[in-house]
C-alpha cells in the first residue's frame, strides 16, 4: 500500500451482519432497518432485472 492511499477517505460502512446492537439508541436502531430495507429493495431489483433479461435469452434460444 503506498503512502497515497491513507490520503483517501474510508467509506463509512451502513451496517455489518451481526455487529452488536446494545449500545445503539431506537432511533439509530430505525435508521438502520431503513437502509436495510432501501438495500433489499435495490438487490430485488436486480434480481428482476436480471431474471427478465434471462428469460427473453432463453426465449430467443428455443424459437
Amino acid at each position: 500500500m503506498s503512502f497515497i492511499d491513507d490520503d483517501r477517505p474510508q467509506k463509512k460502512v451502513a451496517y455489518e451482519i451481526g455487529s452488536d446492537l446494545s449500545m445503539l439508541s431506537v432511533d439509530e436502531l430505525k435508521e438502520r432497518v431503513e437502509v436495510l430495507k432501501a438495500e433489499i429493495a435495490r438487490i430485488e431489483a436486480e434480481v428482476t432485472r436480471k431474471a427478465s433479461g434471462r428469460a427473453a435469452a432463453e426465449s430467443l434460444f428455443r424459437s
